[in-house]
């Protein structure tokens, strides 16, 4: 088995495709998946045996395509909101629980940085160069969305409610401008104590607590509501070619790979969230002082798919462009919003032809 770090397996995985040269069993994402499988590159995989109620529902609907699994669910995560206690006890600011709304939210972090703007601390700082651990969670909880039936959900009303959370952010000083953040990253940020909150994946786990210096400082808890509860899910699955020289043997182990004891064992690392049911347990006891259980209670009780489309990558590559703007106070969200929906409509349109 060959590894490949993870900005240049996508490439290369393509590159295989083309070459009709794909591995027998090979991880795939929620933004390719449907590419793959339209492109008649997957086995589906509704012939083996798979407990598809044990994995996140909201998973295995992200890896069907047109009524059939193509791929099992290997792992997943979810986003949550990561906290500095000693940030919050230095500028006398009650802490953040799972009841917290949009304006508990958003008070915290502009307070938060109005006190300690001399020290160079912000109340919160984001990745908003994608929507996974930011704004992709706020269209939902506003009632929007990002796509829906083929049609893009940016220029919903409700969508821009979800977009204009952030810019209120960054205008209001809760938040670092957009060209501190493209120069500081915010994980680091975070991680090193320059900001007092975060919306994290699962995956950054490890890195917390390699980097903060008194990582008992941190906690988490679950992302901020308005109209409801959301939390974007994604995670890896397992798929087999469809021309792959064995298919047999490779859905077998596939299927092993998708089982309980497969979730076991990759359990065992303590990295990662296995997406079988009831095999989280050793990730969770990695992080006793944590509570990383709300990943995959989150995962259970509010989380929607990752949004996709047959050809993802070509609209989400837009959206760091178009609404870096918007976030920025440069343009009004509404127009962003507006463009961000127009060239993403006529992207899903030419996914028909």
């Amino acid at each position: 088995m060959a590894h490949t770090p993870y900005k240049q397996y996508w490439t290369k995985l393509m590159t295989q495709a083309e070459g009709n040269n794909l591995p027998d069993v090979f991880w795939m994402n929620g933004p390719n998946i449907k590419l793959y499988a339209d492109g008649d590159q997957l086995a589906p995989l509704d012939d083996i045996d798979v407990d598809w109620d044990k994995l996140p529902e909201a998973l295995v609907e992200l890896y069907s395509f047109e009524g059939k699994h193509y791929g099992i669910p290997k792992d997943f995560d979810t986003t949550a909101l990561w906290y500095n206690k000693a940030i919050f006890e230095k500028a006398g600011v009650e802490l953040p629980n799972s009841n917290w709304t949009w304006d508990d939210f958003t008070k915290a972090a502009n307070e938060i940085s109005t006190k300690l703007k001399g020290e160079g601390i912000y109340g919160v700082t984001a990745d908003l160069t994608g929507g996974q651990e930011s704004f992709y969670n706020t269209m939902e909880q506003a009632g929007g969305y990002v796509i829906k039936e083929g049609k893009s959900g940016f220029d919903d009303p409700k969508s821009i409610e979800g977009l204009q959370i952030w810019a209120d952010l960054i205008k209001d000083g809760g938040m670092p401008s957009v060209q501190v953040m493209a120069d500081n990253k915010p994980n680091d940020m975070f991680a090193s104590g320059k900001a007092a909150m975060i919306w994290a994946g699962t995956w950054n786990t490890t890195n917390y607590a390699k980097n903060n210096p008194n990582p008992s400082d941190l906690d988490l808890t679950d992302l901020p509501k308005k109209d409801k509860q959301a939390t974007v899910i994604h995670g890896l699955a397992n798929v087999v070619a469809k021309n792959s020289k064995n298919v047999a043997a490779a859905k077998a182990f596939a299927q092993f790979l998708g089982s309980k004891r497969g979730a076991e064992i990759e359990g065992a690392a303590g990295v990662t969230l296995p997406a079988y049911e009831g095999t989280q347990e050793k990730y969770l006891e990695t992080y006793p002082d944590w509570n990383v259980k709300v990943y995959p209670d989150s995962a259970q009780n509010y989380a929607f798919p990752y949004p996709v489309s047959k050809n993802t990558n070509a609209w989400a590559g837009l959206e760091a462009e178009i609404l870096a703007p918007a976030f920025a106070g440069e343009v009004p969200v509404e127009q962003a919003a507006k463009q961000m929906a127009d060239k993403m409509n006529e992207l899903l349109a030419k996914e028909g032809n």
